[in-house]
This record gives structure tokens, C-alpha cells and sequence, in this order.
């Protein structure tokens, strides 16, 4: 949300500057991202000032050159050498004296200096109108009317606005009663009320209205009262429609609205200034009354923007119909206005032509609004403020608003009565809640009466007080309080969440609490981050054809683009983008890991998964003057995946590894569950990606990891007091043979004194044998009451090679 300076100063008792505002803004809540000024005019004019040409002779030196003497208030006239064609003693012009900086229409600004031209001294500037911003002529010098007088500053006699400040604000979805500069100005003065001890009320607008008591020329008929509690309308006549004034414009274009005419833009004016969408139609193209309802499935309505779209049976329209005078046999067919809260109908939008306007201000429910925008693909203001919920008490003043400043600046007359159709009055929303509540969950001591001030600062009434607690009647713009912690948020709001106190007791449970899944999803970060990988966010919607043989796509209705159009049923795509996109900018060696959803539907089932993806390609380990690079292959991903079996505490998983069609992969289980699989990413895949590179992939299942560790028991031993022995062997296999048989042969030994074995060489050449290989592997051999023996350790290895030999057919090497 975008708030003017400005503007809203326009609201407070007293003005604050924007840095300080910008404090307060933050401190309740309201995070100030951004401030950028905005100015109608680069610079302002600042620096320049009124002036009239005494005198103006030929240049001595330079035919095309004028030598001017002019007088702008001082005591002494300016010496000017002047360009222009058309400059000549008497005239009124702007000067830009030594020391002021102009800005051109299409240029860098430059500051003025003494100078000598063709041996003159300059002491100024006389301007044109696109040397000071106020336009692209450069005909000559600006030359002003007789009246104006000299002296007098410039951004003075052109009227130049103050400058403005854009300010950002991170507004949270929840926040509606402040999605307008009223609205944020009525929790700056609850802030300052609270801290300065005295009452700043907010200073609304004048509004200068006077209500006709005439026949309403309208009947509105609100056939569909859930979606619509409240509907009210008036009638103007005789408006203009045209270009706004400059005002208006620069406020609109401050918070980055497009100015359209005067109707439209006071319309959007006061949605701004209020946060009640307005809606603006031709009166002259409405037949008979409105009728507020919903329409046939699949009945044709033909926005603003030119687009027929299919309505459901649950979008809430904008009608005519004609009620009465039809003939015989003529069946009364309703035609669709608008689409109630979200967007205006070609026919009957206001246009150049339009001189009689029936003005909409309504209440629709939240819940209509967001299902018509989303599946219609409308994003309109309106219903970015409708879905999160507006202040049905506001419906009338901003009407009332909206239609003065129609008769104020487009002409015209108020031309009906207001209309107002609200057959059952909303009920205002009462909490009770106790200062000891308040307190304990907010970890701030308040004082009851501070709590009762902050409160009715902010616009809630007390009906009940004790000394225990209260109750109070919410505000109707407080659209998302309706329970006592939200009492707490609003108090803690506007002391000032940078007001929180830290307590200076430190409470630790002696029981072990068991992580939550967010923890457990930032330790794991961790130690990926500290392996050397980096975490990706990737798109949960993706494109389909990534997945055409797939029959479980869950696709999505309101689409974003042709190319984003289902939920992704898997990691690995998003991933693979990412590879894409740094190996096209010469980035190769990449380690990644992302934590997201994957998505499926089974008949009317969607079924949505918690998966960790890890992608690893390029060099694992860089070129240095005594290594050569080490590439990645599957065994480097399982190595990973192992760390992080260890770090979890997860036993008992076990991994099969296959090699079909040339694709290695490996499938890691726990309680025959599957947990994790890792494999190469297949040639023809990487081809759709346009990825020239081996790619491996590990997809984990979240959600039964995060069982396995809790699973875990943990296991305590002491330190072995008494040192390790180490062995190493080499055996020579069968090609068919594989690690895993000889890790199997290993542990069924159960040798004690057995702590660990790895493999740390694979070698195979003609040497040893056609079809052969030897793994030479290292064991390390400990026990935790006394040193073994070399005997001891001998009868160990024994042991494992007659184990090799028989099981396994080995060779010992010698």
C-alpha cells in the first residue's frame, strides 16, 4: 500500500515530518519499506525567482546573443547574456540566478555559475519553459503576463505542490481498517494520545453535501442480502466529464494511480482517502431499477476492459431490469451493470458523453468478492479491499463524499435522494477480556487504565468495567478483531510494538521438548548450509508440460499464465530450472537444496506432501595444486543423505541401489516405508532443460523423516578411554558383487571390538583378472575396557577374511 505525505497530513491535528512519521508508522505495526519523494515539478522550481528585463542589447561579440540587465528584486540588476529569439526589455521572465539549480524537461539539472560568454559576464539565466521542467518548448524564454510581480518566487506564482513523499507501507493482509490514509491516520493519533497524554481525534474531510429531497429517480432491489447486507446509491445530473485538476491528478499519480477523468478519479479519490470502493455508472444507460443478485451459469458479461466472460452462479452482479409498462408476452430479462465489488460493464461505464451519473457505495461479503476476483483473474482495487473486508459504516459517509466533490468539480446537481437499503443492520462485535490477560500475553505489566485509554484511542467503546476486566464494543472498521488476543495486538500496537519488553527471566524446561517441524527444518538448513549447499525457493506452480503421461496433476482453475497451470507434483522441475539458469551464466558446480510441497489428486482427493529436494552437479570438490576436481555421482548425494541420517539420529534405514538404463538410483527406507530416493537425473530430461551437464537428485519425504527422528532413542556411552587399532584389507571380488554384500557379510559377523569399516579404494584392471575387482578396506577395532592385542586383532581379521572367502568367493591380496 502506497500512502501520501501529503494527504494524509491533511488528516492530523498537527503535522509531523515524514522521518519521524515514518518511525511511528513502523512502531504500530504499519511497516514503513520505502520513502521516496515525488515531485509535480523536478525540483520545484526551487532557487528561481520572478524577474523583469530592464534593458537588451545585440552582444557585441555574437550575432544570435542578446546582453540583458534584469531586475529581480534586489538592489542591483543582474547582467544576463541571453540566447533566445524573442527576449526584449519589459518583459517578465523567470530567472534562475547564480547558485540555483535548474531542472530540464529531458535533462540532467546543472547549477548556475558566473560565466563569461564572448566576453560578457553572465550572472544567471533567463529560462524556457523546458529548461525549468514546466514543459518541452524551447521556442524562446517564457514569457509572463504584466501582473505578475517581480521578486516573487516562482514555485510561489506557478503554484508548484510541496514536495511529496511516497510512503510504502508492508500492510498485512489483516489490517483492512487501515487500507486508506483515514484509516492509517486514526492509528497515528491513537499513538500519539497514548504518548503524549493528550487527545489527537483525526480531522475528516468537509464534506459539503446537501441532500435533495426530491423522488428518488432509482429503485434498488438487494435480492441476495448475504453477499450484499447494504446497498447504497444517488443520482447526479448535468455533470462534465474531462480531465481532473492538477491537485487531484498529483495525488492519484503520488500512490501510483492512473488518472482517467474527473468521475473516475474521484471515485478512486475516495477509496483511497476512506477505503470504500465507490463505483461510477451512466445513468442514462441504466433501464429501470438495479437489482443486486446473482445471474444464470454461464450468463455473458462484458467488462470494462472489453473481455466477455462466463458468469457462476455464485458472482455477484450489478442489473437493470425493467419492472414495468412491458407488453404481453414480453419476459423481463435482466442485463448485468457490473460485477458487484470487483469490476464495471462496458455498457453503462461512464464516457466522455456522460452527463447524468448514478453513484454505487455497498457493502459486499469478503468471501463473494475473492472467489469472483480469483477465478475471473480481476484484480482490481475494489476488490483487493472488499476481500479483506471494509467498514459497512462507512458505506454513507464516503457516498456522501464522493458525490460533493462530483457537484464541486465536475458540475452538475445532486439529482435524488439518497438511497440506502439495509434491511438487516450488522450487529456490532463485543469482547470481554481481563487486564491479567492483557498482561500475561503481551509480557507487559499494563495498568488497567493504560489499557482502557489505548483502546478507546483506537475507537473501541467500553460498556462493562471491573477491576478484574472489561468488555468493549468494536469499532466497525476493526474488521479482524473478534477475541480478547486481538484486544492484546491492538494494545501492543499502538504502544508501540519497539516497546516490547524483554524479560530479564530466563525459564528452561528440564524435560527434553521435542523440536517443532520448523526447527527441525532450520537445523537441517544448517547443516546443509554448512556442507557447502545453498537453499532455492522455487515456484510451487509450474508448467504442465513438464508432466504430459501424469493423470494426478491437480491443475489450476484461475491459472496465471499458460505456462503456470498445476501445482507441482514434484521438486525435481523447479530445481532443474535453477541448474538451467546458473549453468547459462557459466555458473557449473552447484549443491542445492529446497524445502517445499508437492501436490496430487486421486479421484475427488487432493493429496499435498512435505518433500526436501537436493540437487548436486558440477565439481564437488575444485582443481588445487594437489588434488584433481572431484565430479558428483550418486554416491556423493548418499553420502549426504547419510550425514543427515546421522545428524537426525535415524537407524535402521536401508538403501538398494539398481542401474536400469544406465541410470544409477538408490531407494532408501525406514520400517519399509520409503524415506528418501536419489538418482541421476535421466539424459532425456536434462534435454528439456537444455542442461549439458550429469545432474543428481534426492527427493526426502518430509513427513516420515520427521517420524523416523522422532522414533529416536538416544544412546549414551562414554568416551573409549583406550585406543583404537586400525587395519586395512584388499580383497579381490567378482564384478557382480557388490559393496552392500560385502557390508552385509561384515555385520553378520557381530565382531566385538568392531567399532567401523569403509571402503577407500575401488580397483579393477586386467591384472587382477577379466570380470574382477578389488576393494581395499580399512577397519578400526576398539574396546572400552582394555587395549586389544595384536594376537586379539589378528583373530578379528581372520575371521573377516574366512568370512569373505566363503561367502563372498575373495581373493585376499597379500
Amino acid at each position: 500500500m502506497i500512502i501520501s505525505y501529503q494527504w494524509l497530513l491533511e488528516y492530523l491535528p498537527e503535522p509531523l515530518p515524514v522521518n519521524e512519521l515514518s518511525k511511528i508508522l513502523t512502531s504500530i505495526g504499519l511497516e514503513v519499506e520505502a520513502v521516496e519523494p515525488v515531485e509535480s515539478v523536478r525540483g520545484g522550481l526551487e532557487g528561481l525567482v520572478i524577474g523583469q528585463v530592464l534593458t537588451c542589447i545585440k552582444h557585441p561579440n555574437a550575432d544570435k546573443l542578446s546582453v540583458t540587465t534584469v531586475s529581480t528584486g534586489g538592489s542591483e540588476p543582474l547582467h544576463i547574456v541571453c540566447g533566445a529569439p524573442n527576449v526584449a526589455a519589459g518583459q517578465k521572465v523567470v530567472v534562475a540566478p547564480v547558485g540555483a539549480t535548474v531542472h530540464p524537461t529531458e535533462a540532467a539539472p546543472f547549477l548556475i555559475k558566473k560565466a563569461k560568454i564572448r566576453g560578457e559576464e553572465s550572472a544567471g539565466m533567463i529560462c524556457a519553459e523546458d529548461e525549468i521542467g514546466l514543459g518541452k518548448s524551447h521556442a524562446g524564454i517564457m514569457i509572463l503576463p504584466e501582473d505578475a510581480v517581480v521578486g516573487t518566487l516562482a514555485k510561489e506564482y506557478f503554484n508548484i505542490p510541496k514536495t511529496d513523499f511516497a510512503i510504502h507501507i508492508g500492510l498485512t493482509p489483516n489490517r483492512s481498517d487501515a487500507n486508506s490514509h483515514i484509516g492509517v491516520a486514526r492509528d497515528v493519533c491513537a499513538y500519539l494520545t497514548h504518548h503524549n497524554g493528550e487527545r489527537f481525534i483525526v480531522k475528516g474531510p468537509e464534506v459539503l453535501f446537501s441532500e435533495v429531497s426530491g423522488p428518488k429517480t432509482l429503485k434498488v432491489h438487494i435480492e441476495a442480502p448475504i453477499a450484499c447486507p447494504r446497498y447504497t446509491g444517488i443520482s447526479l445530473a448535468g455533470v462534465n466529464v474531462g480531465p481532473s485538476p492538477e491537485w487531484l491528478k498529483q495525488r492519484l499519480n503520488t500512490i501510483g494511480v492512473r488518472s482517467i477523468n474527473n468521475i473516475v478519479d474521484i471515485t478512486n479519490y475516495v477509496l483511497h482517502e476512506y477505503g470504500q470502493p465507490l463505483h461510477a455508472f451512466d445513468a442514462d444507460k441504466i433501464e429501470g431499477d438495479i437489482h443486486v443478485r446473482f445471474m444464470d451459469e454461464g450468463t455473458v458479461f462484458s467488462g470494462l476492459d472489453g473481455k466477455e466472460r462466463k458468469l457462476r452462479v455464485d458472482d455477484l452482479m450489478i442489473c437493470d431490469a425493467v419492472l414495468e409498462g412491458l407488453p404481453a408476452g414480453v419476459f423481463n430479462v435482466p442485463t448485468p451493470l457490473a460485477m458487484g465489488g470487483v469490476f464495471g460493464g462496458a455498457g453503462s461505464g461512464i464516457s466522455e458523453g456522460t452527463t447524468n451519473v448514478f453513484l454505487e457505495s455497498a457493502y459486499f461479503d469478503p468471501k463473494y468478492i475473492r472467489r469472483s476476483s480469483l477465478y475471473h483473474g480481476l484484480r482490481t482495487d475494489a476488490a483487493t479491499h472488499f476481500e479483506k473486508g471494509v467498514d459497512i459504516n462507512n458505506v454513507l459517509p464516503a457516498l456522501k463524499r464522493a458525490a460533493a466533490m462530483i457537484v464541486d468539480i465536475a458540475g452538475g446537481k445532486i439529482a435524488s435522494g439518497i438511497i440506502d437499503e439495509y434491511p438487516a443492520p450488522l450487529q456490532p462485535v463485543t469482547v470481554t477480556a481481563s487486564y491479567n490477560y492483557i498482561q500475561k500475553l503481551s509480557g507487559k505489566d499494563y495498568a488497567p487504565a493504560a489499557i482502557n485509554n489505548i483502546l478507546t484511542a483506537s475507537g473501541f467503546e467500553i460498556e462493562t468495567a471491573t477491576s478484574e476486566g472489561f468488555t468493549v464494543k468494536v469499532p466497525s472498521n476493526k474488521t479482524d478483531v473478534s477475541q480478547p488476543a486481538d484486544l492484546v495486538e491492538e494494545v501492543l500496537r499502538i504502544d508501540g510494538l519497539d516497546n516490547i519488553e524483554l524479560s530479564n527471566r530466563l525459564n528452561i524446561a528440564l524435560t527434553k521438548a521435542y523440536p517443532s517441524d520448523r526447527a527441525m527444518r532450520e537445523q537441517m538448513a544448517e547443516m546443509l548450509c554448512g556442507a557447502g549447499m545453498q537453499e532455492i525457493v522455487t515456484n510451487s506452480i509450474v508448467n504442465s508440460k513438464y508432466y504430459p503421461e501424469r493423470t494426478d496433476l491437480v491443475r489450476m482453475i484461475n491459472s496465471l499464465s499458460s505456462e503456470l497451470d498445476v501445482m507441482r507434483p514434484s521438486l525435481l522441475e523447479g530445481g532443474l530450472e535453477v541448474v538451467q539458469y546458473n549453468c547459462n551464466r557459466k555458473s557449473h558446480d552447484l549443491s542445492l537444496f529446497e524445502y517445499g510441497n508437492v501436490y496430487s489428486k486421486q479421484g475427488d482427493k487432493y493429496i499435498q506432501e512435505s518433500k526436501l529436494g537436493l540437487w548436486i552437479t558440477g565439481n564437488v570438490r575444485a582443481a588445487h595444486w594437489d588434488q584433481q576436481p572431484q565430479r558428483a555421482n550418486i554416491f556423493h548425494l548418499k553420502g549426504v543423505i547419510k550425514n543427515l541420517l546421522a545428524y537426525s539420529g535415524i537407524g535402521n534405514c536401508t538403501f538398494s541401489h539398481s542401474d536400469a538404463n544406465g541410470v544409477n538410483e538408490l531407494v532408501g527406507k525406514w520400517k519399509n516405508k520409503v524415506l528418501c530416493i536419489a538418482k541421476q537425473v535421466e539424459a532425456m530430461r536434462l534435454n528439456e532443460f537444455d542442461i549439458k551437464q550429469d545432474v543428481y537428485f534426492a527427493e526426502i519425504n518430509w513427513d516420515i523423516w520427521v517420524k523416523a527422528m522422532a522414533a529416536n532413542t538416544i544412546r549414551y556411552s562414554e568416551v573409549p578411554k583406550f585406543p583404537a587399532v586400525q587395519r586395512d584389507l584388499a580383497i579381490i571380488l567378482d564384478g557382480a558383487v557388490t559393496y552392500k554384500q560385502v557390508e552385509e557379510a561384515t555385520e553378520q559377523l557381530k565382531l566385538e571390538g568392531l567399532h567401523s569399516f569403509s571402503l577407500f579404494d575401488v580397483f579393477e584392471s586386467e591384472k587382477i583378472g577379466k570380470g574382477k575387482k578389488s576393494y581395499a578396506l580399512s577397519y578400526t577395532f576398539q574396546l572400552q575396557d582394555r587395549t586389544l592385542t595384536d594376537a586379539e586383532t589378528e583373530q578379528l581379521m581372520s575371521r573377516l577374511m574366512d568370512a569373505y572367502k566363503n561367502k563372498l568367493s575373495a581373493l585376499i591380496r597379500e
